[in-house]
């Protein structure tokens, strides 16, 4: 007999099952190993994100400041340029109203230095000079208020252009 014969059957069977199962174990041991690394990895991974997440809102509202701010000060410019715009309006429109009071003076004068003229005469004159008063009062007011309403018209034009070019850069 040899010494392999001297040793029971069921010892072999308990050797084979303590092989398996420490064999088992060794696996299971290895899995849980992977499965730390991998928890580690992907905790890394999500701080690296929710960083790079953070980083971009952080520039993204530093950019949206920085477009606020331009837009901020090109409305502001345009303001002062309508403010402008408006007392030049202003003044232009009183300038218009000495022009009609000048207007009203001289058809005041006309009426009464053609008293001595043939009737006839003095209505066609009178007429002709109410007529072309008339016609420059409403010409110097629609002119004032296109000029008015294109140079808002400009300003404006303007204000967005630069809006733009500063949001662009």
């Amino acid at each position: 007999m040899t010494w392999l014969g001297a040793v029971p059957a069921w010892c072999w069977w308990l050797i084979a099952l303590v092989v398996v199962a420490g064999g088992q174990q060794y696996r299971v041991a290895i899995s849980h190993s992977d499965t730390a690394q991998a928890r580690t990895e992907l905790s890394d991974y999500r701080l690296q994100v929710a960083e790079r997440d953070r980083r971009a809102a952080a520039q993204a509202r530093t950019e949206e400041q920085r477009r606020q701010k331009a837009a901020d000060e090109e409305g502001e410019h345009a303001r002062k340029k309508l403010e402008e715009v408006t007392g030049r309006a202003t003044a232009a429109e009183s300038a218009a109203g000495g022009l009609r009071g000048e207007i009203d003076r001289l058809r005041a004068g006309r009426s009464a230095t053609c008293g001595a003229i043939a009737t006839q005469q003095r209505q066609a004159g009178t007429s002709a000079v109410v007529v072309l008063g008339g016609l420059l009062e409403e010409a110097d007011r629609m002119a004032g208020s296109l000029a008015t309403a294109l140079e808002r018209s400009r300003v404006a034009g303007l204000a967005c252009e630069s809006v733009y070019n500063a949001l662009t850069k």
